[in-house]
């Protein structure tokens, strides 16, 4: 039996949330893409590890503490003493929410590929990873292919979300690797505007065509509101989206990818795990921060009815 059910690799974020649109009061919490999925899937059960490198400063301790609390095994997590861990900053206004990066040169960016020597991700069950690690830099970019390689050797499945960052890199490029990627991936689980950027396709059926025809085995493409669509090459399902109350949508996606996972490592069906991580997050829009309002089992239950 593999000793984690799900490893993932990414940069985490110390996360600054305005809580009052056009008032300067943030509260600190936690983000980035892939510990934000892992610790979604952490608190449903799931057995997790999590591969990076922060900073030797107090926002990598609070890092250690945060994972460690949650139940998310950190001997993958390097300790860089030249660099520091990455910052970013959520405002809220009438088009929603708006991330300011102070990532320049972080400590995850310097991530490499000999980073993986641990053999943690040959253990596990799913290995986790984003594009955004993809375009941080060019050694974590590289250390991504490598961790893949290493997944796909040792017959780990590969789950790849989109999360496209324009800002991190060109369309041009984003695209190139993206497509690359998909390849090597057994889930593929891209946002509706993620893809209708990258590919200039509107209909959700023209962008799983594309990402189909690109070399992904399964998809779930996130729309947001509408719910989602399962695309698991024998037939194409609609799940029906979760009505909430929506304060602040930072992480959803990433809850949704750890909250699949997690129920796909316990056994679920596809369209099961699909139902319950749209429901998982929906709640997460619930509160503020990406890491704080992610629900526990009973929650999700309850909202699910079961």
């Amino acid at each position: 039996m593999p000793q984690y059910d799900i490893v993932a690799l990414g940069e985490p974020l110390i996360e600054f949330n305005q809580t009052t649109p056009g008032e300067p009061r943030f509260l600190q919490g936690y983000g980035g893409d892939t510990s934000n999925a892992t610790i979604a899937a952490a608190r449903q059960g799931a057995r997790c590890a999590y591969l990076t490198r922060v900073g030797d400063d107090a926002f990598g301790g609070q890092f250690r503490a945060l994972w460690r609390a949650e139940g998310v095994d950190d001997t993958g997590v390097l300790t860089d003493p030249q660099a520091h861990t990455a910052v970013y900053f959520v405002t809220h206004g009438p088009d929603g929410h708006v991330f300011s990066y102070l990532r320049s040169g972080s400590a995850a960016s310097r991530m490499h590929p000999d980073d993986l020597a641990h053999g943690l991700i040959e253990r596990a069950r799913f290995l986790h990873v984003s594009a955004i690690s993809q375009a941080i830099s060019i050694s974590a970019c590289d250390t991504v292919y490598a961790a893949i390689a290493r997944a796909r050797a040792a017959g780990v499945q590969v789950c790849y979300d989109s999360n496209l960052r324009l800002r991190l890199w060109s369309l041009e490029r984003a695209r190139a690797v993206l497509r690359d990627t998909l390849a090597s991936a057994d889930w593929f689980l891209p946002s509706l505007d993620d893809m209708q950027t990258l590919t200039g396709m509107k209909a959700p059926e023209a962008i799983l065509d594309w990402s189909r025809a690109a070399g992904a085995r399964h998809i779930v493409l996130k729309l947001g509101r509408q719910g989602a669509i399962l695309d698991d090459g024998e037939r194409r399902l609609h799940v029906a989206p979760h009505a909430v109350t929506a304060v602040d949508a930072t992480g959803a996606g990433d809850c949704f990818a750890g909250n699949f996972l997690a129920r796909l490592a316990a056994g679920d069906p596809p369209a099961d795990a699909v139902r319950w991580a749209n429901v998982a997050a929906a709640l997460s829009t619930t509160g503020f921060g990406a890491v704080a309002p992610l629900p526990r089992p009973g929650q999700v239950r309850a909202a699910l009815g079961v």
